[in-house]
């Protein structure tokens, strides 16, 4: 693999190194390395770590092992790549056997905190607070239970062939003498002992794997947010983890039984001697060491290099939407009705862990599973059978609706696209007006900060600029009728069986319909009939047939997309469609024969609101509020390649990226055309078929 920046030529000593998401963006800085042609990189002294340094030696080049940071991601596993990664040039932290780049710095007469000084104790700060680690799953700790009058004892259990143990001093007999010594010291102390997440993920065992629970001895087994557990205890004994360090930040007493990379500078508790560790260093000093300088950060919302504080705020976004899909009690989520390739898309986006979401077939068999008050029961769409109603009211489990997003993808969700985004409404849904949304409720109490309406007119023009739909496969073109002199009114068909015609319209309610009325209004018009993607290509219902819809239309198009029509109108005309809120950002008047989410809020001529949601939809927005409520707040966004929630901005550039790629390679052209779809269309009954359910 080729980086530009410094013209070396980096060869990655495995596989797996150069399958790791942005790797050339960690390596982009080649200031530390050598001047010569090749750099071979591995991954610490693994295989490929070895691979590397020999390779180097042999021919006379540099290497480069990398490890994963301090915080890495929000699980383990090659299934989440790592938002932080540490580059050496001379060796890997927790290898003592030779000098590293972050013991270097350590040793050297170099001021670590300097001009920083602030945002290094903000950074500190926001992990305690936030409770972050190295995996960041678990955001809950169990409540220890403990003789109060003694010291409660904490022994950090780690993975068994850690190379971190062996390369730190340590072997199987450390962990034997550190347990002997906790009990020891602390003769009347009840001893927990925590258990690494790999451990009771099942995919590795650990040293204390078969240590048997007794009267004085505590297994912790279960999944814990590390810091939440940290800060319960007094005394922390550890062989080489990185949790010792943690410890150190939350302010407790550590004793080292190996050689980690904290120890040795006059902080901890030290059973065994490191020679060449000759200085002494404060714990704030060891932080900006190895978080400021060591570690490499990528900035999970813009996919480039990035700080601390930006993985920070992607950890933290992780937290808030799993408490935001789960509710406050976190419970499970039941999924009911959900076809196989949409329980694909949706599993990864409803949990990262399979055991907290289930899919069921009907209500019946969601009963089977026991679901209570703090289980969540999910469907797609609005249809509320009566016998989930029912089950609800019986069990305490709250109904939760899942919708596509307004941003959702390049490509249509009926050619089984996966989506960029998806709503998740605990109250209704944005386009059924006859009860209250959360989206409803959003554009009607929020007070918007100025940072909201700043980034909402970023958005805006950002959408604009880059031509961002729901959709977004169509390319730019101008239409020929763009330079009619008469005022031009576009009318977007809709889905006819839709669930925003069905709940969200009165007297208009077909595309016909629509049409008529439109014209009927604004006899001298020059009329832009625009069918539905999923019509033309159909995928679903509301298809006029020519002769009539050119009877009430001087125009029927199918080639060009939504934006550009939109960009040659004057009006909007529509039922319910997301395109009146297209045109609302792109300053068109809206005209709405329903009764859209967008509807109702001062910002469009409605001529046929429900009179219900007139009572509710009160208050007055400015066009930045309804772009903040409605695409700030209101949906989930979800990074496929990070696989984690992400914010809005986010997405469309990596919409923007995804198509131009797709436009390179010329396949836009056949997405736009149907060719791609109708290809979908042949296989999704293999697809039902093959996809794995739970």
């Amino acid at each position: 693999m080729r980086l530009d920046p410094a013209k070396k030529k980096y060869i990655a000593t495995s596989r797996a190194i150069d399958r790791i998401p942005f790797l050339r963006t960690f390596l982009a800085d080649p200031a530390n390395i050598a001047q010569k042609n090749s750099v071979y990189v591995g991954w610490g002294r693994k295989r490929s770590g070895n691979r590397a340094v020999n390779n180097s030696t042999q021919r006379n080049s540099s290497f480069v092992l990398l490890e994963d940071g301090f915080l890495r991601s929000t699980s383990p596993g090659h299934a989440f790549p790592p938002l932080s990664i540490v580059v050496d040039y001379s060796g890997i932290y927790y290898d003592t056997t030779r000098p590293c780049d972050l013991e270097n710095l350590l040793n050297s007469d170099s001021d670590l905190i300097g001009s920083k000084s602030a945002e290094v104790e903000r950074a500190k700060e926001l992990i305690l607070s936030h409770e972050l680690s190295k995996y960041n799953l678990n955001s809950v700790s169990p409540e220890i239970i403990s003789d109060y009058k003694n010291p409660k004892i904490l022994v950090i259990d780690q993975t068994y062939g850690d190379l971190s143990v062996e390369l730190g001093g340590a072997s199987v007999s450390t962990f034997d003498h550190m347990l002997a010594s906790a009990r020891k010291e602390n003769p009347e102390a009840i001893i927990h002992v925590k258990t690494h997440p790999e451990v009771f993920s099942g995919r590795k065992r650990g040293y204390f794997t078969n240590l048997i629970q007794g009267e004085k001895l505590v297994l912790l087994t279960n999944p814990v947010n590390p810091v939440a557990l940290l800060k319960q205890f007094d005394h922390i004994y550890t062989v080489s983890s990185t949790m010792g360090f943690e410890a150190l930040l939350v302010g407790k007493k550590v004793s080292c039984f190996g050689r980690p990379w904290y120890s040795g500078w006059g902080i901890t508790d030290d059973r065994t001697q490191s020679d060449r560790r000759y200085r002494e260093r404060t714990i704030l000093e060891l932080f900006s060491a190895a978080y400021f300088h060591y570690a490499r950060y990528l900035n999970p919302f813009t996919h480039e290099i990035g700080s601390i504080f930006d993985v920070i705020d992607w950890l933290n976004l992780q937290k808030r939407e799993v408490h935001r899909i789960h509710g406050e009690t976190s419970g499970r989520l039941i999924c009911i009705g959900f076809q196989r390739w949409k329980r694909a898309h949706l599993k990864p986006i409803l949990s990262s862990s399979s055991k907290t979401v289930i899919f069921c077939s009907n209500v019946s068999s969601a009963e089977k599973h026991c679901p209570n008050k703090i289980d969540q029961l999910v469907i797609w769409g609005n249809e509320t059978p009566g016998d989930l109603t029912r089950l609800s009211e019986a069990t305490g489990a709250n109904i939760v609706r899942l919708e596509d997003g307004f941003i959702r993808s390049v490509g249509l969700g009926s050619d089984l696209i996966h989506p960029n985004s998806i709503v998740a409404d605990t109250s209704g849904l944005y386009f059924d007006p006859h009860r209250p949304s959360d989206l409803e409720t959003i554009l009607n109490t929020t007070e918007f900060s100025e940072t909201d309406l700043s980034s909402a007119t970023e958005l805006k023009a950002f959408i604009i600029r880059n031509r961002i739909t729901k959709y977004n496969f169509a390319q730019h073109r101008t239409p020929d009728w763009a330079s009619n002199n008469k005022k031009v009114i576009l009318v977007p068909g809709q889905v006819e069986d839709d669930a925003s015609i069905r709940f969200g319209t009165c007297t208009v309610s077909t595309n016909i319909d629509l049409l008529k009325s439109v014209r009927l209004e604004n006899p001298a018009a020059y009329i832009v009939y625009k069918p539905h993607p999923d019509v033309v290509s159909l995928n679903r219902r509301g298809k006029i047939p020519l002769p009539i819809a050119n009877f009430f239309a001087d125009h029927v198009e199918t080639k060009l997309s939504i934006n550009n029509c939109i960009d040659a109108a004057d009006e909007i005309h529509t039922m319910t469609s997301l395109c009146g809120f297209d045109a609302l950002l792109r300053s068109k008047n809206v005209v709405t024969y329903g009764t859209p989410f967008y509807a109702g809020w001062g910002l469009t001529d409605d001529r046929e609101l429900q009179i219900d949601v007139s009572a509710r939809r009160t208050r007055k927005l400015r066009l930045e509020e309804l772009i903040a409520g409605t695409l700030l707040y209101y949906p989930i966004y979800w990074d496929w390649t990070l696989k984690g929630y992400t914010d809005c901005i986010s997405i469309v550039r990596q919409i923007v990226e995804e198509r131009r790629i797709l436009e390179r390679a010329g396949k836009l052209d056949l997405l736009e055309a149907g060719f791609i779809r109708r290809q979908f269309r042949k296989v999704r009954a293999l697809v039902e078929g093959l996809v794995s359910v739970q």
